[in-house]
């Protein structure tokens, strides 16, 4: 299947629902980089299945796919690690290290306790099985460290190289937590003490506001302003970033960490462990 053909199932009309700027690039990212259809919600799924015998690789192929791309990264990512003194790394990562496990270094991911070694990863004493959420964390120790956050915060699009990343963002978290806590303000407060968040700096007009230690160098401080009906105002979500979160990760690895985030937010209101 290439783009031209998945193409036909979307709408064209570039709403940019999906997290890309046009019905084309989202074709490409499925057909060519095994984007999730279902990313856009206006796909129809009962169409897809149609897909698998069209010529080129079906949907489950370019899954497939991605599938081992993800795990030749997770793969690189320990090879990079291997030759990192996790004695040394420790502290400027915000980790937890032990000369009885000189192997291993423990922190915290979204409120998780984490053991990271050179060959695996474990949260709640359970294997990461998920290749994502391993490079996510595989990628924070390769990073090393580096400035420690000082609470300055800025948006995603105060980033270097990040517009196409921005949309990303809103699609994937903002406005997925905007949609969910709407008129629900302290159902989100809640979840976000359940994942370490803290009360953010003073003088915020949000209606929560709360930084979150994705990983203990990497806080994301969520800004929530709830709908005001009245004055026809929607509910709406802001994630800004420690200016030195780059030192820490790479774009792509910052907006799956939002994108995270959200997940357990959302997992959390319904009553998830």
């Amino acid at each position: 299947m290439n783009p031209l053909e998945f193409l036909k199932y979307t709408p064209k009309t570039n709403c940019g629902d999906c997290g890309h700027p046009t019905c084309l690039a989202f074709a490409v990212a499925v057909t060519k980089g095994g984007v999730d259809p279902g990313r856009c919600p206006h796909v129809d799924p009962a169409a897809l299945p149609a897909l698998a015998g069209a010529d080129g690789p079906g949907l489950e192929a370019v899954d497939r796919g991605q599938e081992e791309r993800d795990m030749a990264l997770v793969a690189h990512l320990k090879s990079k690690v291997s030759n990192i003194d996790f004695q040394a790394a420790a502290r400027a990562l915000g980790a937890r290290w032990s000369p009885d496990e000189p192997q291993v270094l423990c922190f915290r991911y979204l409120g998780r306790p984490v053991r990271l070694g050179r060959d695996d990863v474990r949260m709640d004493g359970e294997e990461v099985v998920d290749p994502r959420d391993q490079i996510l964390l595989y990628n924070y120790v390769a990073f090393g460290g580096g400035r420690v956050p000082d609470g300055t915060w800025i948006g995603m699009e105060s980033l270097p190289n990040s517009i196409s990343k921005v949309r990303t963002l809103a699609t994937y978290c903002e406005m997925r937590l905007a949609d969910r806590f709407s008129g629900r303000a302290a159902a989100l407060d809640a979840a976000c003490a359940r994942i370490d968040g803290r009360d953010g700096p003073p003088g915020q007009s949000a209606t929560v506001a709360s930084v979150i230690p994705v990983l203990p160098h990497v806080p994301l401080y969520l800004l929530f302003w709830d709908e005001e009906p009245d004055d026809g105002f929607e509910a709406r979500v802001k994630v800004l970033f420690d200016h030195h979160v780059m030192d820490f990760l790479d774009l792509e690895s910052l907006v799956f960490a939002a994108e995270r985030m959200a997940d357990r937010l959302l997992a959390l209101d319904k009553g998830a462990p």
